[in-house]
Parts: structure tokens; C-alpha cells; sequence
């Protein structure tokens, strides 16, 4: 759990005794590769952070899979879109490998932010953060090229790239693995 309480950290200072609040409010978990932190139709009811694994998060449209996103150790994992209303959720966020994740309920993050003496400030920044990555993800889907997404995607994932199927990486580019392959090529020969 030290991976966690260094994250938090980051953000804002604890004292020993705010680490031990935090320590007992979160519940470790482990997820199987190709096992669901959340399926669509639930309600997210918790936050994870990922002290080892990684997952992705995608949508089902006509039968077939979508990747949005990618998330590894180190970072927190949760579809907000339905965790903060708890609404059922459209995502699903998937397992890619064996998962160890530390949760924390919404009832136990509030007492987080009640308890932790800058609890509120740390779930403004890192909400924060995942608004603002949200937003490059869209606009990026809307004005970038294929070739710039997958560009995008080394950019923002260096250290995941050969722990991805390639399948999902065109997925999340927003093309088939086919055309991956080409692009792949191309930047080959430019480098």
C-alpha cells in the first residue's frame, strides 16, 4: 500500500495518523487477467487504485469493443460518469493482466475527505486530472489522424505499449488492427 500512499501524496501531505485513515478505508482486491473491475449496467461503487496490473476501459457498440483508455500501476481506475451520480456505468473497465488494486467505497471516500485534512483538495486535483485527460481524449478522436493518435498513444503510455495487444492499441487509435500494421510500418521507415 506504500505505492498508493505515495500517490496521494503527490497531491497533498499526510501526517502519520491521516496515512493510517487512509490505509483502513481502502481494501485490497485481486482481479484475474480478462476478469471486470466493472461491467456496463453496474454502478460503479468503487475507486481503484492499481498496485500492480493493468487495465483498459471500453464500450460494446454493435457487438463490437471500443478501448478508451488504459490505466497501470500507480494510477487510480473508476468510471466517475457513473461513481459520482451511481448511475448504472456505460463503460467496462477490464483487467489486461493479473490485478492487485487497493478500492474505496463512495461512503469511505467521504470519509476520506472528512477525516484526511486535505482529503477534499486531493479529490479536486485528481478528478481534475481525469477531466482534463477526458477532454485530450475526445478532442484528439475528433481532430487528430490515425497516424497522430497512435503517436498520442506513445506519448501517453511509453512504459505499456508491449503489454498491450495490438488489437486493443488499434482500438483505442480508432482503426483496424490492419491499419495499424500500416502505420506502423510507415513511422518505421521515417525513423
Amino acid at each position: 500500500m506504500d505505492l498508493l500512499i505515495d500517490t496521494i501524496q503527490r497531491y497533498i501531505s499526510l501526517s502519520p495518523e491521516e496515512e493510517g485513515i487512509i490505509r483502513n478505508l481502502f481494501r485490497e482486491q485481486k482481479f484475474g487477467k480478462g476478469e471486470h473491475l466493472l461491467l456496463a449496467g453496474q454502478v460503479c461503487k468503487n475507486i481503484f487504485f492499481i498496485e500492480q496490473g493493468l487495465v483498459r476501459y471500453y464500450v460494446s457498440i454493435d457487438g463490437e469493443e471500443k478501448t478508451s483508455y488504459f490505466n497501470k500501476e500507480g494510477e487510480f481506475v473508476c468510471d466517475y460518469s457513473s461513481f459520482l451520480p451511481q448511475q448504472p456505468a456505460q463503460t467496462n473497465i477490464q483487467a489486461l493482466e493479473e490485478a492487485i488494486v487497493y478500492s474505496i467505497s463512495k461512503s469511505d471516500i467521504e470519509v476520506l475527505y472528512q477525516r484526511v485534512r486535505e482529503g477534499d483538495r486531493f479529490g479536486r486535483l485528481a478528478l481534475g486530472e481525469v477531466y482534463v485527460t477526458a477532454i485530450h481524449q475526445i478532442s484528439s478522436l475528433y481532430a487528430d489522424s490515425p497516424e497522430q493518435r497512435y503517436q498520442n498513444f506513445f506519448d501517453n503510455f511509453p512504459d505499456i505499449a508491449q503489454r498491450i495487444p495490438q488489437y486493443y492499441i488499434a482500438s483505442y487509435v480508432g482503426i483496424k488492427p490492419q491499419s495499424l500494421s500500416r502505420i506502423r510500418k510507415r513511422l518505421a521507415q521515417k525513423h
